[in-house]
């Protein structure tokens, strides 16, 4: 049963707050294109405001309220954070069910990642008291030196719509770990569910202005906070071409950023596979979140041996794929996030078919689904590698089919690609396996499987697809500075300078 979406404002210095122009922005149900709510749109004297905020949270009292704060004392807000989630979760999977069009089951199973993920930079912020003070051999027996690590200060967290508070936390979650305060600027396609992180936050008494969060669109909202001159950090998830403009924004101060990214990842077949099990690898490496994830691995790369019947079988699995409104018991496959993805993956879609390729199964709307922004699981093949549909991320339910037959013609085509974000290979052939994982070039690679994902373990790409890590100690030191302390231990003077003579 749907559930109305509660009506919030902007979350700034602990309070909610009006946006300065008073614009709100509606909420589409994309199961069904109806408006179901709002949330309000934020401009650059609202992202002033949060910016502000957060820096007197991360110097209040000294930085003792929160940045120098012992981890522990930090650790215990993440951990509350993670309570309340746990308690809210089926109102939390519900509202971001109809925010963003996922399968319920899918946003069920994001929620309690969400707990697990404030858990985990819990024990890390806690972690950090014994090791904030790391000593460093030095080769001279008259210096001590040391490292201390150190919170970044003010971060700006932009993200997107696909995994809406799950990605947010993977920013949120070791930013506050580490001592930073933040402004949390998610996307505008899918709010909701991070404006109620921020009902959380002030449920469980986070200091204020430790956590803004500020929604409306990426020009009005996001640039600003991209650019900010007091801002000492951006971490955003999201387009190639969005990503490009943040860096140049952030190049003008020299402010470091980390930019997780575009994909369009090949999953790697070969012929000694157990055909039923690679086959759901594959439906589920594609058509998982609806298509829409950059990990996707929507090129499937077939040994030619096992190609035909690989096929009929992929076409089986799709076509017993229930696409439903996501609250329906059951779904697996739901609506594309907004008419604008809609439209844009249709065209793609079109494009390829004019270009030459071949529709095997999808490439339309549901008959049964005369509303929302549905598209039937696609499997595309005939495609070249100069066709758009190979070379661009579609973001949506669309499976590219190539085949290949050696080994070092399947990594030639893997690696023809300007992403880097990951890859997966299946065959029952683990040296194999470890081989083309060190021949991919991606940041993230999966043996006999497909999506898997871990808050202990790193997430980022290389190339196109954007550099450094999330998640695990990796996601924490994103968050953290390094300052080299030395100490001249010696009673002795110095002596480099001759001594003027005394009086």
């Amino acid at each position: 049963m749907a559930i109305p979406i509660p009506h919030r404002q902007l979350f700034i210095d602990g309070d909610w707050k009006e946006p300065a122009k008073g614009k709100r922005i509606p909420v589409i149900n994309p199961a069904n294109e109806t408006v179901i709510g709002d949330i309000p749109a934020a401009t650059a004297e609202d992202v002033d405001l949060a910016v502000a905020a957060a820096r007197r949270a991360f110097y209040r009292n000294g930085g003792r309220e929160w940045a120098r704060a012992s981890g522990a004392d930090r650790a215990k807000y993440l951990r509350s954070i993670a309570l309340k989630i746990k308690d809210r979760t089926s109102e939390l999977a519900k509202l971001e069910a109809l925010d963003s069009g996922k399968p319920l089951d899918e946003t069920s199973w994001d929620l309690e990642d969400v707990a697990s993920c404030f858990e985990y930079y819990a024990d890390l912020a806690e972690s950090l008291d014994g090791k904030k003070r790391t000593p460093i051999s030095v080769p001279l027996q008259t210096f001590k030196s040391y490292v201390l690590k150190e919170p970044i200060g003010v971060v700006g967290l932009i993200t997107p719509w696909n995994y809406p508070l799950l990605i947010a936390t993977w920013k949120v979650a070791p930013a506050l770990a580490a001592g930073c305060t933040a402004v949390l600027k998610p996307s505008e396609l899918a709010s909701v569910t991070c404006l109620e992180l921020a009902a959380v936050c002030k449920e469980v008494g986070l200091p204020p202005g430790v956590l803004n969060i500020v929604t409306g669109l990426g020009p009005e909202a996001g640039a600003p906070l991209s650019s900010h001159p007091l801002v000492d950090k951006i971490s955003f998830t999201g387009s190639t071409e969005t990503g490009k403009r943040i860096m140049t924004a952030a190049a003008q101060l020299t402010k470091p950023v980390s930019l997780e990214l575009g994909g369009k990842s090949p999953l790697l077949v070969f012929e000694d596979v157990d055909i039923e099990k690679a086959v759901e690898w594959a439906v589920f490496g594609c058509f998982w979140t609806n298509g829409q994830i950059c990990s996707a691995t929507s090129r499937l790369l077939l040994q030619e041996s096992i190609a035909k019947v690989f096929l009929e079988r992929l076409v089986a699995w799709v076509k017993n794929i229930k696409v439903s409104d996501p609250l329906e018991e059951g779904c697996r496959l739901g609506p594309v996030v907004s008419e604008g993805q809609y439209v844009k993956i249709n065209k793609l879609i079109s494009t390829a078919r004019s270009e030459g390729a071949t529709i095997l199964c999808g490439g339309g709307r549901p008959t049964h689904l005369e509303n929302g922004y549905f598209i039937e699981p696609t499997v595309i093949t005939d495609v070249s590698t100069a066709m758009q549909i190979w070379k661009e991320e579609v973001f949506g339910p669309v499976l590219c089919v190539k085949t290949f037959r050696t080994e070092e013609e399947a990594i030639e085509l893997a690696n023809d690609s300007q992403y880097g974000l990951a890859g997966a290979v299946i065959s029952k052939d683990i040296e194999r396996c470890n081989r083309i994982t060190e021949e991919i070039q991606a940041g993230i690679m999966w043996i006999n499987c497909s999506q898997p994902c871990f808050c202990q373990t790193p997430w980022g790409g290389t190339k196109r697809s954007g550099f450094g890590r999330e998640l695990g100690q990796w996601g924490f030191d994103n968050y953290l500075s390094v300052k080299q302390v030395t100490e001249y231990v010696s009673d002795d003077q110095w002596g480099w300078y001759t001594s003027p003579s005394k009086l």
